[in-house]
């Protein structure tokens, strides 16, 4: 069974389950959040941009980072987890800006985005534009280069994401928003400092054996196929590896979201394994996504970088 992504373009969240709306209550249990214990509409219902990472502190950092950007009241220093009551994700705001922690993987970025996704439509949220910022492999290209993904393929190079559900394969889209792609490729363009570029991001099950590592506990292959592999990648058109693109991908696309993928390479993987860069530097890569997405929410919000005025956003 196939299923394919479709925009409806009306900017409202679509949640394509017809049991939800015979439920009393809607509990996010992994978010700490509920339709009857918390008025979601009054905290959410201003959201326009969401940002997903796989690391609570990160996330947490860029949420500071956006405070500052946004030019809003207060350092940002003490800005609360609104799933404080949970330690599955983190989750915090900047004026219309969510913040979430996703974990490593398919399975917990799966988990969190169904709670998210279904918060944004409880909560009434239009024309919300979701990003995944995070690290990765790079291939061929320079560590510290950001990769904004055009594609989201699989381990074989193909553009879908298949799933299991009740014994029966489902193979979902995993088609981004292009034109979302090209506004972030222009706003890398104020920030001259490190290559940007549109690629192909290949999504894995496994950091190890699932990316062609020779490093792991388990190796089942040689360096020469490992590299002939990862070469066949790059002449596919892919620029980047990790672990949640497709799942993120099909998640989005079929609810209405417009998605996407800017990821920074750590190493480049036709050259190594392991990353060896040290953590100063690693810690500088990490900013440059950060800083292209806040140029985008900026120039999406009219904004000027931040020189000391102060913007208050309300619901």
């Amino acid at each position: 069974m196939t299923e394919t992504t479709v925009y409806s373009g009306s900017g409202l969240v679509h949640i394509k389950n017809p049991h939800l709306d015979s439920m009393e209550e809607d509990i996010l249990y992994h978010l700490d959040l509920g339709t009857k214990t918390h008025n979601l509409p009054a905290m959410f219902g201003d959201i326009k941009f969401v940002c997903v990472g796989g690391s609570p502190n990160r996330m947490r950092a860029f949420a500071q980072f956006m405070h500052k950007e946004l030019g809003l009241a207060g350092d940002g220093e003490d800005l609360a987890d609104i799933c404080a009551g949970t330690d599955r994700y983190a989750m915090y705001r900047a004026g219309p800006v969510l913040s979430i922690s996703h974990s490593m993987g398919i399975p917990s970025i799966s988990i969190m985005l169904h709670e998210l996704i279904k918060l944004l439509h409880h909560a009434k949220c239009r024309d919300v534009t979701i990003i995944r910022i995070g690290t990765s492999g790079g291939l061929g290209i320079e560590p510290g280069t950001v990769v904004i993904t055009d594609t989201a393929v699989d381990s074989s190079f193909k553009p879908r994401f298949e799933q299991v559900v009740l014994e029966d394969v489902v193979v979902r889209s995993t088609e981004l928003d292009k034109d979302l792609a090209k506004e972030l490729l222009a706003c890398s363009k104020e920030i001259p400092e490190f290559l940007t570029l549109i690629g192909h991001t290949m999504c894995t099950y496994d950091f190890y054996e699932g990316q062609g590592r020779l490093d792991g506990a388990l190796c089942s292959f040689s360096s020469e196929k490992k590299l002939e592999y990862l070469k066949r990648a790059y002449n596919a058109g892919v620029r980047n590896i990790e672990m949640e693109s497709t799942a993120f991908a099909a998640l989005c696309g079929l609810c209405g979201l417009k998605a996407a993928v800017v990821c920074v390479a750590l190493l480049d993987r036709l050259e190594g394994d392991q990353i060896r860069a040290p953590h100063e530097v690693l810690w500088e890569y990490q900013q440059r996504p950060q800083r292209l997405i806040a140029a985008f929410i900026r120039k999406q919000l009219g904004l000027r970088p931040p020189a000391g005025n102060t913007l208050f956003f309300t619901n």
